[in-house]
């Protein structure tokens, strides 16, 4: 079973369980690097928690989940269409002023990070702010039904020094309770797509 068939069967009990967890602290960090009205993309929105919150304050908001029956519930939350789609489906060039990646890259297989990742990073305007987080620790495979990926700080900063049209803003730990009881200890990592380059 992969990720997208566990939150498929798991949907109810995943939105009960997630959408009243507190984000606060990493949303407002998150907000704070935007301006008033940016475009958000919601990717793996989930319960669509965030979603609804980011609409309340006056963004422009585009939900997006890879499970179709989290889309529906969340959708319903939110009072507005989520988009089925796939991480590798993406396909927006340059559409949004931040990117809110909440315990969602964490499920990307290895072999399939780098060509989703730069999919993510095309999607952000120049200028734009991605925000993502994953469990903190070594750990990578299957977890109660679903695969994860987990990084600790200097592993992540390895990775992203691989993408040099980002740039690390902030990274840190925290012991939020994101509704997945299997994890601990979270890494927080926020950054910004530099502008385009001239030729």
């Amino acid at each position: 079973m992969d990720s997208i068939d566990y939150y498929n069967k798991n949907a109810n009990l995943y939105f009960e369980n997630t959408v009243n967890s507190n984000t606060e602290e990493n949303r407002e960090k998150f907000l704070a690097a935007l301006t008033e009205g940016s475009a958000i993309l919601d990717l793996g929105c989930g319960s669509g928690r965030d979603s609804l919150e980011f609409i309340q304050r006056g963004f422009d908001v585009t939900a997006v989940d890879g499970a179709e029956e989290l889309c529906e519930l969340a959708s319903i939350h939110i009072g507005q269409d989520v988009l089925c789609m796939q991480f590798e489906e993406l396909d927006f060039d340059e559409v949004f002023d931040g990117i809110w990646a909440n315990a969602s890259l964490l499920h990307i297989l290895p072999d399939e990070f780098d060509e989703i990742f730069k999919k993510v990073i095309k999607s952000l305007k120049p200028q734009g702010i991605l925000y993502m987080s994953f469990g903190h620790g070594d750990f990578t495979g299957y977890r109660n039904g679903r695969y994860f990926k987990d990084f600790k700080t200097k592993a992540m900063k390895e990775l992203l020094s691989g993408y040099e049209e980002l740039e690390l803003l902030d990274i840190w730990k925290s012991t939020d309770d994101l509704g997945e009881a299997s994890l601990d200890e979270w890494l927080h990592v926020l950054v910004k797509k530099g502008e385009e380059k001239q030729e």
